[in-house]
Order: C-alpha cells, then structure tokens, then sequence
C-alpha cells in the first residue's frame, strides 16, 4: 500500500507540479466548451439544411456525415496536423483538435437531430401549414422545438463521450492535461501528476454530466 501511495499520490510530486496540471487544466476545458458549442451549432445547421431537401446539398451532408462517423477522431487529428501541411495548410494543433472534434461532434448530432425532425408527426407540419405558416416558419417555429427535445438524450449522452476525446489532443502537442501530466511524468519518474489529470477530468466531466441528467429530467416528455 505505501508503494502504491507513494506511485500515485505523491504529496511532494503533485505540489511541485500542479501549477503545469493547472494550466493544462484550462486548456482542456476551453477546448472541450468550443467543442461542445461548434459541434451542435454545426450539426443543427446540417439538419436544417438536410430539411429542405436539396439533392445536391443533402448528398454532401451526407457524405460528410458517414465520412466523420466512420473516422476514429486520432486518425482525423493526426491526418489534419501532419497532413495539411503538405498541401500549404498549417495550423496548430489547438485549432486542429478543435476542428477535427467539432466535425465529429456535428456528424454524429447531424443524424440525432434529423432523426427528431422526422420523428416529428405529419400532422404538426400539416396544422403549421395550415395557419399560413411557410415551410421554414413550421420548421423553425413547431417542428425543431419538439425534434431538440426529443433528442436530448441522445444528444447529451454523444456529446459527453465525443468532448472526452480532448485528451486526444496530446498527440499533437496541444498542452492540454493529459501532455502535461506525461511530461511531468516522465521527468518526475512517478504517476502522481496523471492522478492529478484523472482528478481534473473528473472536476469537467462530472459537472457535465449532472448537468446532462438535470437537462434530460428537466425536458423529459411528460407521460
């Protein structure tokens, strides 16, 4: 037991190096809030567009949809820091595991929120129409009010598992927690800065994911 103590939850090693896990800290948590915000603005706008029905538009949402859906996000950040390049493309690998997340968090809502436009009865579209509302009145106004709420569980529950994926960002040098808990690893000899890593993924995630609880309650569909 003191062995594994002494591994993992070393007073000494953590104190001299939590400053770093700190900084890091922060750089985790505003990547993961663009995530979150980019990757469902964009997904909703995707589904919006889908909505109209234009063959050409909807074809390339699609494509785009299946192509991020079935790319593991390490193989889109990896190609899109190393690859880019070579095409005069040179961004930093912040901006790289921003964009690579926020695709794969709008390909995966894309679908969630399309789901709930066309879950939605044909009768609310018919009634809206009925009032004189035009197609984008109904949809904006009676048909994406009832599609988001029913798609909060899923969407929430995929938005949680796609923002973890931050910690993705180390193999690209971004010096978000888990490259400075590795670094600091590596020159302390010992495990205590990854449990201060664990510790501050959980002080992100687990807010985040009450939050997602409270929301699902919250917007539940009453029976």
């Amino acid at each position: 037991m003191d062995v594994f103590l002494d591994e993992f939850f070393n007073a000494e090693v953590m104190l001299k190096y939590l400053p770093e896990i700190i900084d890091g800290f922060w750089v985790t948590l505003w990547l993961a809030f663009l995530v979150v915000v980019s990757g469902l603005t964009f997904g909703l706008g995707l589904a919006l567009l889908r909505a109209y029905q234009n063959p050409v538009v909807n074809a390339a949402i699609i494509l785009f949809v299946d192509l991020f859906r079935a790319l593991p996000p390490l193989v889109i950040i990896i190609v899109g820091f190393f690859g880019l390049p070579f095409v005069g493309i040179r961004l930093s690998g912040f901006l790289i595991s921003w964009l690579s997340l926020t695709c794969v968090l709008a390909a995966f809502t894309e679908e969630i929120y399309w789901a709930g436009i066309t879950s939605v009865n044909k009768g609310q579209w018919e009634a809206a129409r009925s009032t004189g509302l035009g197609f984008g009145g109904t949809l904006f106004f009676v048909v994406i009010p009832q599609a988001i709420r029913m798609t909060i569980p899923p969407l929430t529950n995929r938005t949680i598992a796609i923002t973890k994926n931050t910690a993705l960002a180390s193999v690209v040098a971004v010096p978000e927690m888990l490259t400075v808990a590795q670094t600091s690893l590596a020159y302390a000899a010992n495990t205590s800065p990854l449990t201060l890593a664990a510790a501050g993924y959980l002080l992100i995630f687990f807010p985040l994911t009450m939050l997602s609880r409270w929301i699902e309650t919250r917007f539940a569909w009453k029976r």
